[in-house]
């Protein structure tokens, strides 16, 4: 069969059509192929939130925009329906450049004289915002569909929308459909009216001229045109779109969430590759007691800080930390951590020593201890109100917060074993010089309230300790105090009446004052929680008047208040736990005595009271006047060992001594009992 004349021709040119768009086709792949593509990448903000989920706080990417991860899963559907609808009808038949969209947009051009509709598919402005370039020039559109072209065969589609989900510009330094969300509505995208769709689906295409913090009237405008596109297309019914114009418009940015900000910086610092970090917090008692922080310092002037600690002590996690009350550079110097400064607990230690003296049997709740003028070497104790209670009873000693018998108590434990029970609480204590001396037990010795917390934890959960977390898995720790003991001490604290105003209940607490009244504490449980509170100034200077009674034991209640509604009871007594009154006691255990007491002079023993031992005193012509207090008469008295004076009844009496020079004195009273003063006349 032979081909007529006139196709040949017309064959052909189809022929050469073909191969020309064969040709073209394939130096387009190779154009497309060889694109060199920005990074894909997307940088996010480290998020950290809470044991739910929620957010407690983000930090701007390295730009300082706001950026936040969002999966397209956790969009609302209705928001994707707009922007598709208005944006991009085609964006799952497309290739990455819609030529029906480009024609349609140069027709109507023409005709109005103007740009009415932009070509650019969401796969084009994801290149735009990828290489952030410009939207108008020849050059800039050809590199769009270029970039655009190169997407679609590198990434699917749901990935090129999750990019632009995460780029597309919301003015200012926000950056993507979760930031946006978060600044103008406070929320997460996952659920979205349709004004507040719309209004997202608006602004992007002019983000400084449509952000509605600055330009409302704009904003409010666009928005309008995306709800009128929505009718218009069938996704909104007109009825809906209607009520959606009635909703207003976001007139501010809402603040992005910064709870436990120093708990968080420390939490990004230790672990700067993870973007999202999961808490131990409760997000909802951060922000309760972190507005409970900023009342209790608010009228307490400038300068006065406070810090909270609140736990769970059966499974060590912590659930709520303020480091100040206000995360500021300002008086009260507001951006350091005051749970991690060093600063002296006061008498908030005594606790751990009673608790230690009753493992070691030197002690009893109920056994008597005399409080009364001491001397260690050179050391003096003092009770914090200058008084002596004579004898009492350890309980009461503990409940009145003595600090004579607290010592006693040290000096027989010794200050090492006293520091061995803070090391296996898990406390990082500091001693100064690194020697302990019996001023550890009232306070001579730096921790923090983190330590305090976690030591207290330890008693309240039957002496083992569980050192505190806000990540990670619990990890058992040592063994502080029996549980017989850490109860004596629990049953000892639940004693204590409440502060003025507190409500009456078993909570097992402790105040303490550090040395010139620089740190207030009171920490305390119950059978499920506790909680710590310090309170002074950060640079250590002392706020004159404060107690820890006073000033931090309120709030500390305040705080079991906004925790829960009511306490949880404290744990039964441990079978082992000797429940009798002083005179059921063993007698061992009736009164204190320290271990080395056999050693000690007795009670009724003489002693020199002039000259005092090491003194330099003037010998007069007539001799030397010496004076015994104490012992039984009659009294000898001896220079050198020499007697000088035998059987004399009265208390003073005139030595004859052979001239100046050293010597000792001794008296000798009627029951053997003797001291002695070594002295240098002159």
């Amino acid at each position: 069969m032979r081909v007529s004349r006139n196709l040949g021709p017309l064959l052909f040119a189809m022929a050469v059509a073909l191969l020309v768009a064969a040709i073209a086709r394939v130096q387009l792949d190779h154009w497309v192929d060889t694109t060199l593509l920005p990074p894909l990448g997307v940088e996010t903000a480290v998020e950290v939130v809470d044991r739910d989920g929620r957010l407690m706080r983000a930090y701007t990417v390295a730009d300082g925009r706001w950026r936040m991860a969002v999966d397209l899963a956790d969009v609302d559907k209705g928001y994707l329906a707009l922007l598709l609808a208005y944006e991009d009808k085609r964006f799952y038949q497309h290739s990455g450049v819609d030529p029906r969209a480009m024609l349609r947009a140069l027709a109507q051009a023409v005709w109005n004289g103007h740009v009415v509709s932009g070509g650019s598919t969401l796969t084009m402005q994801v290149a735009r915002l990828l290489e952030e370039s410009g939207t108008g020039r020849v050059a800039g559109k050809l590199r769009q569909m270029r970039v655009a072209l190169a997407l679609e065969r590198r990434l699917g589609k749901d990935q090129i929308l999750q990019l632009y989900l995460h780029l597309a510009p919301y003015g200012g330094n926000v950056e993507g459909l979760r930031a946006a969300t978060r600044a103008y509505f406070g929320k997460d995208p996952r659920r979205l009216t349709p004004a507040e769709a719309a209004l997202l689906v608006a602004i992007p295409q002019s983000p400084e001229n449509r952000r509605p913090d600055r330009r409302i009237g704009a904003a409010g405008a666009a928005r309008a045109r995306v709800l009128a596109r929505a009718v218009q297309e069938g996704v909104l019914e007109a009825e809906q779109a209607q009520a959606a114009l009635s909703e207003a418009v976001p007139d501010r940015r809402r603040p992005f969430p910064q709870l436990a900000p120093h708990l968080t910086d420390r939490v990004r610092a230790a672990a700067p590759a993870t973007l999202r970090h999961v808490l131990t917090l409760d997000a909802g008692l951060q922000v309760q007691l972190e507005a409970l922080a900023a009342q209790a310092v608010a009228g307490q002037g400038e300068q006065l800080g406070v810090a909270i600690v609140v736990a769970d002590h059966r499974s060590g996690e912590v659930l709520a930390s303020v480091g100040s009350a206000a995360y500021r550079s300002d008086a009260r110097q507001g951006f350091v951590d005051m749970t991690r400064a060093l600063r002296s607990p006061g008498s908030t230690l005594k606790p751990l020593v009673y608790g230690l003296a009753f493992d070691e049997g030197l002690a009893h709740p109920e056994t008597l201890i005399d409080d009364k003028p001491v001397m260690f070497g050179g050391y003096a104790p003092q009770n914090f109100d200058k008084v002596f209670r004579g004898t009492i009873r350890l309980r009461e000693a503990l409940q009145l917060s003595l600090n004579i018998p607290a010592v006693l108590l040290t000096d027989a434990l010794g200050p090492a074993k006293l520091l061995a029970g803070m090391q296996r609480a898990g406390m990082h204590a500091v001693v100064p010089g690194g020697q302990p001396g019996l001023a550890v037990a009232l306070g001579g010795v730096g921790v923090t309230l983190e330590d305090m917390v976690q030591l207290y934890a330890a008693i309240a959960r039957g002496g083992v300790a569980l050192p505190l977390r806000v990540t990670g898995e619990s990890v058992e720790g040592q063994r502080v105090m029996s549980d017989t003991a850490a109860w004596q001490v629990s049953d000892i604290l639940s004693g204590l009446a409440p502060p003025p105003g507190a409500p009456a209940n078993r909570l097992a607490y402790k105040t303490g004052t550090s040395y010139g009244h620089r740190d207030a504490w009171a920490i305390g449980f119950d059978g499920r929680h506790v909680i710590g509170v310090w309170m002074g100034r950060a640079d250590g200077t002392p706020v004159p008047g404060a107690f820890g009674g006073e000033l931090a034991a309120p709030v500390l209640f305040q705080a079991f208040n906004r925790l829960k509604p009511a306490l949880t009871p404290l744990p039964p007594p441990p079978p082992s736990t000797l429940l009798v009154s002083n005179a059921q006691l063993p007698q061992p255990l009736q009164r204190f005595r320290s271990r080395n007491a056999a050693f000690q002079a007795a009670e009724d023993a003489p002693a020199v009271v002039f000259p005092p031992d090491g003194a330099e005193v003037e010998l007069l012509d007539q001799g030397l006047l010496v004076r015994v207090r104490g012992g039984v008469a009659p009294f000898t008295w001896l220079a050198d060992g020499v007697p000088l004076a035998v059987a004399q009844g009265a208390r003073e009496t005139m030595l004859a001594l052979p001239g100046p020079g050293f010597v000792t004195l001794s008296v000798i009273d009627a029951a053997g009992q003797s001291a002695r003063a070594s002295v240098r006349l002159r």
